[in-house]
């Protein structure tokens, strides 16, 4: 397997966990909002946005790649 295949596989795989992460923070800034400080919550929203950003050039380098693997398309769950 070449590293341009490997790398079609990958992508879509980071890509899911980045998201998979970002929700968690939303979930952990909507649970601490009311009771930590503004700039805590803060933090962990720029974090998210970073994320997203991210998965965006991922997204973009996936495509220029030709897309994803077919073998990329299953289920990938797995414990973190």
């Amino acid at each position: 397997m070449t590293d341009i295949e490997k790398l079609r596989l990958l992508l879509p795989y980071w890509i899911e966990h980045n998201a998979e992460h970002a929700s968690e923070f939303r979930a952990w800034i909507e649970r601490i909002h009311a009771t930590q400080s503004a700039d805590l919550v803060e933090h962990l929203e720029a974090a998210v946005q970073k994320i997203e950003s991210a998965n965006h050039d991922l997204r973009i380098a996936l495509e220029h790649l030709g897309g994803p693997d077919s073998a990329a398309q299953h289920d990938h769950a797995h414990a973190h």
